[in-house]
């Protein structure tokens, strides 16, 4: 998973023709059917029939939390009205036992399950995934006719004895909808889908999304790609942004090697036109074939190419760890009941890690570019408890106070990846890094052949040396801070300080401008001490910015402002108008850019150029 946070603090903006496949059930297969041609009031109904049941009583469940996400979603919560019933059509008695599931007694007679499905995008208030609302690339839309985000989880449930049973699904869909997904539809109907799946465990794995035909397609190697998006207004196409994530994939792809064995990979983008009822949780969820993607659809088109390269990459590389290299826990995982690993440092820092340098390596960024990167982590891991064993955290994620550092995953993680990485490259004289370790773990573990979760560090000690052993048990499963300057220096790199252009417009979370909620105009803020580009150019609290270098600004294209902003220079001639008491005016002058002191990385020590040349290039 990896959680964007898009925000811009501006007072009111918080950055029929049926198969005949679907009567022919088999004695050894859940069949599901999905309709959304017959959507009422947002709610899709779904049917379910098992083989026979052979005990009295039977539970039937929605997932408590699915893989990847690390939170309690309770999806049991988003369905209304289920029914049991015999082959006759009689009731049968169910009582629900929890948040998430049923019991069903004569089950002996059981011949189907109905419900009704709400989507989750229309209860999103954009609080903290988590904490109320479903993180938005896990959860589901239901938009008639338009769109529809079909997380299995969130639509089809399991019986607790037939977790290891095929699933037939079959999804009935309006001819003009399209679904995309890395599954493979068995039937060739244009308003009927058929998907079959060996467990649920793999159902729940393949997301499809429902929209009007917008998908681009193209192959790297032996891997089939397909990029798929919904934009509500129609202005993101998946043209728009294949040849970045193609470029991007092809990198990945080569970085990567003989470890990625991936057939078809599909991309979902869902772009939110962020309405009262609409998705506030942006990101992305992996999968082993798939990546489910949600953002803004007002994101500018350059900054939406950026960020999806930065998310795709992250979610693609989870092809890796967790989906190859993972412990029972993953493995055999309870949707109600989970127990978590503690090797969060794993799958989501090493993924993380792989997801910069690959950049680098390939060629993508900047040596610079990718020092940048790792000092911004080191800045945003020292805002979160250094001394919480990271181990202990990842086993117990899900409650307080460890569920308050998740996010350490993709700072501290992506910093221990970064050392284990120089000390298997030092201690191998540049002839081998994490890489090489994540290949032989591989081998060694597998899809199906999952490690034990004490066992991990004795086996990462025998495929590489005593020092990456040592280092796991003190910063990792132990308390104690990690140096990072010490690791950084064995490759000649060390920590300066200098000073950098800060944003113009926002300082960390605190903007310099708002928005004005019933006109939606831009004002210089009467909150915050002006910096130096708005001194410069005499521009006084609740000046109102109509326009700047002859393009008019609001809150409908704020992002461009800012995105425009951070490519300005010293100096640059600017124009701006401006509305003040009432009165417009017009202010010429040259940019003037606020600095401020910052620590950053950088090469010095040439003696060790080798060596850093072999970490980031080898």
């Amino acid at each position: 998973m990896k959680k964007i946070l898009i925000t811009l603090t501006l007072t009111t903006l918080l950055w029929s023709c049926k198969s005949t496949m679907v009567n022919t059930i088999s004695q050894n297969e859940v069949q599901v059917d999905i309709n959304l041609v017959d959507i009422k009031d947002d709610k899709v109904m779904v049917t379910v029939t098992p083989p026979k049941i052979t005990q009295n009583e039977v539970h039937f469940s929605l997932p408590k939390i699915v893989p990847g996400t690390y939170s309690v979603d309770n999806y049991g919560k988003y369905i209304d009205n289920l029914k049991a019933f015999d082959k006759k059509g009689n009731p049968l008695t169910i009582a629900k036992t929890d948040e998430n599931t049923w019991v069903i007694q004569n089950a002996t007679t059981l011949n189907k399950i109905t419900y009704l499905v709400n989507d989750t995008f229309d209860t999103e208030k954009g609080t903290e995934f988590g904490s109320g609302d479903i993180f938005s690339p896990a959860g589901s839309n239901i938009l008639a006719n338009k769109n529809i985000v079909l997380n299995a989880h969130c639509f089809v449930g399991y019986f607790d004895n037939l977790m290891d049973t095929p699933y037939k699904v079959n999804i009935s869909h309006p001819v003009q909808l399209s679904g995309a997904t890395s599954m493979i539809d068995k039937d060739t109907s244009k308003t009927n889908d058929t998907f079959i799946s060996s467990k649920y465990s793999e159902l729940v794995e393949n997301p499809i999304m429902y929209s009007k035909p917008n998908s681009t397609f193209f192959k790297i190697d032996d891997m089939d790609i397909e990029i798929a998006v919904y934009s509500p207004t129609g202005k993101i196409t998946a043209e728009s942004i294949t040849d970045s994530m193609k470029t991007m994939m092809t990198a990945q792809k080569r970085f990567l090697g003989n470890i990625n064995s991936t057939k078809k990979y599909t991309v979902l983008l869902y772009l939110s036109d962020m309405a009262a009822k609409d998705a506030k949780g942006f990101g992305a969820l992996e999968h082993p074939t798939a990546t489910t993607v949600v953002f803004p659809e007002l994101i500018p088109q350059e900054e939406l190419t950026k960020q999806m390269k930065d998310v795709v990459s992250h979610e693609f590389f989870h092809i890796v760890t967790p989906l190859t290299i993972h412990s029972k826990e993953i493995q055999y995982f309870n949707y109600n009941n989970p127990k978590m690993s503690k090797h969060l440092w794993m799958y989501e820092g090493i993924t993380e890690y792989f997801a910069n340098l690959f950049q680098i390596n390939q060629g993508l960024i900047t040596e610079d570019e990718f020092y940048t990167r790792i000092q911004d982590k080191i800045n945003r891991a020292n805002t979160l408890d250094d001394t919480m064993p990271f181990t202990t955290m990842s086993a117990n994620v899900l409650v307080s106070p460890y569920k308050e550092q998740y996010l350490n995953v993709y700072e501290k993680g992506t910093l221990i990846a970064m050392c284990l990485d120089i000390i298997i490259r030092e201690k191998s004289e540049g002839k081998h890094g994490i890489l090489d370790l994540m290949k032989k773990l591989s081998h060694e573990y597998g899809i199906e052949k999952p490690f034990n979760d004490d066992e991990l560090f004795a086996k990462i000690t025998e495929l590489t040396y005593p020092e990456v052993g040592a280092f796991l048990e003190k910063y990792v499963a132990g308390p104690t801070p990690i140096p990072y300057q010490e690791y950084l220096s064995k490759v000649g790199v060390s920590e300066v300080e200098e000073q950098k252009a800060a944003p113009i417009f926002i300082k960390g979370q605190t903007p310099y401008i708002v928005v004005m909620p019933n006109t939606k105009d831009i004002i210089v803020s009467p909150y915050m001490e002006p910096n130096v580009f708005f001194t410069s150019l005499q521009l006084k609290p609740e000046d109102q910015i109509i326009s700047i270098n002859n393009v008019n600004y609001n809150l409908d294209n704020i992002y461009d402002l800012i995105n425009k902003s951070d490519k300005w220079k010293e100096n640059d001639p600017i124009t701006i108008k401006i509305k003040r008491a009432g009165k417009e005016q017009t202010i010429i002058g040259k940019v003037k850019l606020p600095y401020e002191a910052a620590a950053t990385l950088k090469a010095t020590d040439n003696i060790k150029e080798s060596l850093k040349n072999a970490w980031l290039k080898g």
